[in-house]
């Protein structure tokens, strides 16, 4: 950990606020023991985090202990519990969403710009697996990033993605740190603890330390997405034209994106459409229209969802709202 800190200290800089989401498992319990033995070094403020989502019977007498434990030691905790809706069926997706939001509001009120969180490179390499089952697209496979923006200037920081859940277990032995054991990491009707449970041993009985080695693969997919994002703005350039009327953005010449091979077109209208929009797309929404692009198709749209869509008319290609005009 102090290796990567002198490698990377704008990852969690000196004097700097950390809140820290601990769940009261071996990786975040791992990770709180070892900012608390560099603490001193580096001169953070250290709060915690723990959100008790009420899956479990046992959740919330683990919760008080863990904040029993954090007081003896003059650790500030703060407590949540999920007060979801009688009728919104549980999902780790809902719970994710509510721990984020939590997390960053509690950061934001402690003057934090940094959130951490206790994910290891086996987890990284269950992602990638599960995300390449699924047909992601590269990013997808390039996702648990060390760091990513999680809300205005606050960011999430995974500073364990070098160590794997054997290093975490010894490191919980060697400082002699409670663990809090969550019995639905044994339900298999959830994705990850099957892989967890019945796809990670396999792997790793076939070959040893297979999760760091997926992890690795993991990153430099992250490295190589980054250089691809550079070049991707370089080329898009040259493509860029003034915004016709209702557009939210500069347009693209219709002419010299269709000129382009086909993988290079999804790529750049991909790039320009996140840039302009904020937010990603499935690879889906852009089958139809890079079909359609050829100048000698005719003017055209495509609905991409959530009130946003692509409109080309003459040399011109952009993009717009529903309730935009028309024609440019």
């Amino acid at each position: 950990m102090h290796r990567l800190l002198r490698r990377q200290p704008e990852l969690l800089p000196h004097g700097t606020p950390l809140l820290l989401a601990v769940s009261g498992g071996q990786d975040s319990m791992a990770l709180l023991g070892l900012l608390l033995d560099l603490r001193a070094r580096h001169g953070w403020q250290l709060s915690l985090w723990h959100g008790d989502h009420g899956w479990r019977p046992e959740s919330a007498q683990q919760a008080n202990q863990l904040a029993a434990w954090a007081h003896n030691r003059n650790l500030p905790l703060w407590l949540e519990r999920w007060q979801r809706p009688a009728a919104e069926r549980p999902s780790e997706a809902a719970a994710r969403q509510w721990r984020y939001g939590q997390l960053a509001q509690r950061a934001r009120q402690l003057d934090s710009t940094r959130v951490l969180t206790g994910h290891t490179a086996t987890d990284r390499a269950e992602t990638l697996l599960l995300n390449l089952a699924r047909g992601s697209h590269r990013r997808g496979l390039a996702s648990l990033r060390l760091r990513r923006q999680l809300d205005g200037t606050v960011e999430l920081v995974r500073p364990l993605l070098e160590f794997d859940r054997r290093d975490t277990a010894r490191i919980c032995r060697d400082l002699e740190l409670p663990i809090w054991t969550d019995s639905s990491n044994a339900d298999r009707r959830f994705s990850r603890n099957r892989l967890r449970l019945e796809v990670g041993p396999v792997l790793n009985a076939l070959h040893p330390g297979a999760d760091r080695r997926i992890a690795r693969a993991a990153e430099q997919l992250a490295q190589a997405e980054g250089a691809t994002g550079e070049l991707l703005r370089l080329a898009l350039e040259p493509l860029l034209t003034p915004a016709p009327p209702g557009a939210v953005a500069a347009g693209l010449d219709r002419r010299r994106l269709a000129a382009l091979q086909h993988g290079n077109q999804a790529q750049l209208l991909m790039h320009w459409l996140e840039l302009h929009s904020g937010r990603r797309w499935p690879a889906r929404c852009l089958e139809a229209p890079l079909e359609r692009l050829a100048p000698e198709r005719g003017p055209g749209r495509a609905d991409l969802g959530n009130g946003w869509q692509l409109r080309w008319q003459g040399p011109t290609l952009w993009l717009c709202r529903d309730s935009a005009p028309a024609d440019p």
